[in-house]
């Protein structure tokens, strides 16, 4: 009687099902990292909704005031400030796309800098015991320091700043956004980096927030409690404090050229 073979697969068969498998792989490989990508993007918008109740609680419980941003050591930062209602939470000071700090819990430099670094580990007054990190960053300019203080941070002035969400035009001001260090302070005249990663070159603050973290845009939250994702040449257009021109030299209304821009920057929407 006749007996069916039952041996597996030959070697051709199997090397056939190998390169399917291996194309499948490459053509899907993208767009899972592409939904990857679009999930922490999502994820970072519902931190800065949360960010935006936190603040909201801080000005309501100290009349229409956001923090004073200066004072004994770092006592008067965001971070510290805003402690209570956030409970120390690590993470939501973090973009999913950026939750390794520079430094270890030792104080080593572990991490590379980029875009996708968080800033710190930082320690001393003000401080978490373990350090606090993050990858947002506050607009300094919203921040309250008292009427002695004439200046801020590096001689930033604080004539011009908002203090309190209570404004006109609140949905153009910006408040809290992905960034490479934990404030900025941007003026109209600041120039775009070079490269996405120069955040230390100079004191001009649009840099740090300047980076491609979210495929040519950051999130930020603005004064009006709503969270939007910004085109990196949209940064120079927004209303930063209450002098700011907002179609400065780096702005379509100001006059600059697509070829203006640094080559990492000229594919990006104009503003």
């Amino acid at each position: 009687m006749y007996k069916r073979k039952t041996g597996g697969f030959t070697l051709i068969e199997l090397l056939v099902v190998i390169a399917i498998i291996a194309i499948l792989m490459a053509i899907l490989m993208p767009a899972l990292q592409r939904v990857k990508q679009q999930a922490r993007t999502i994820s970072c918008r519902a931190n800065l909704k949360q960010w935006n109740l936190f603040f909201s609680m801080y000005t309501e419980d100290n009349n229409s005031r956001f923090q004073a941003g200066i004072g004994d050591g770092h006592t008067y930062h965001w971070m510290n400030a805003l402690r209570p209602y956030y409970k120390n939470d690590h993470l939501i000071r973090c973009c999913p796309t950026a939750m390794t700090p520079l430094y270890d819990e030792n104080g080593n430099l572990g991490a590379q800098f980029n875009v996708f670094s968080a800033w710190g580990r930082f320690w001393g007054q003000g401080y978490s015991e373990e350090g606090d990190w993050g990858s947002y960053g506050i607009n300094g300019w919203v921040e309250d320091p008292p009427p002695s203080e004439a200046t801020v941070y590096e001689g930033f002035e604080t004539v011009n700043n908002w203090r309190t969400p209570n404004v006109k035009g609140a949905g153009c001001v910006p408040l809290f956004m992905d960034a490479l260090r934990f404030n900025v302070f941007p003026r109209h005249t600041d120039t775009p980096p070079g490269t996405q990663d120069e955040a230390w070159a100079s004191q001009e603050h649009m840099k740090r927030i300047c980076i491609d973290r979210h495929d040519a845009f950051i999130n930020m939250a603005f004064l009006d409690w709503s969270v939007k994702k910004v085109g990196l040449k949209e940064l120079w257009t927004l209303k930063w404090h209450r002098a700011y021109p907002t179609a400065g030299a780096w702005t379509l209304g100001g006059g600059v050229q697509s070829t203006d821009w640094p080559e990492w920057m000229k594919r990006f929407k104009d503003y």
